[in-house]
């Protein structure tokens, strides 16, 4: 699926589509680089998911938990990852085991160590706003994919 957001406001409303078709447990890749909007799509997730607080990049924490109602979300910045192996020092391994949605921004740092991928959104610059391809890596991508239906782009 190939779709043009023009505006920040854009992707925040896809990614509230996105999330009223995720269901636990779902992984969720994105990549694109520095300022394409990896953490507005996050938050129009979460926004749509209940949360009301801020969403900032967890860029120096690596991972933020959220608790949402009726499933838990972990949105991962692996942008400053220096080693595949720190993840293990924050306790994914205990993550992993839970039913959750999960967010990863910067994935490929992380290779090795991440639950794979149902679904690969890769953002780029356009001239105007934004280009997402969108790409369904399992079963159940496909499933969500398949919810979400056309989305104007």
């Amino acid at each position: 699926m190939e779709i043009r957001l023009d505006t920040p406001e854009a992707q925040m409303a896809f990614g509230a589509r996105l999330a009223q078709a995720m269901q636990p447990p779902c992984v969720l890749y994105l990549e694109g680089d520095l300022g394409t909007g990896k953490t507005t799509l996050a938050r129009g997730i979460l926004r749509e998911l209940g949360h009301q607080g801020a969403v900032r990049s967890p860029t120096y924490t690596l991972v933020e938990p959220y608790a949402l109602a009726g499933t838990d979300l972990y949105h991962l910045d692996l942008y400053r990852l220096g080693d595949p192996q720190e993840l293990e020092y924050l306790g994914l391994r205990d993550f992993l085991a839970e039913d959750a949605l999960w967010i990863i921004e910067w994935p490929e740092r992380g290779a090795g160590m991440l639950p794979p991928a149902d679904i690969l959104i890769q953002i780029s610059y356009r001239s105007q706003g934004r280009g997402l391809s969108i790409t369904s890596l399992t079963a159940s991508g496909e499933a969500v994919l398949a919810r979400i239906g056309g989305f104007p782009g």
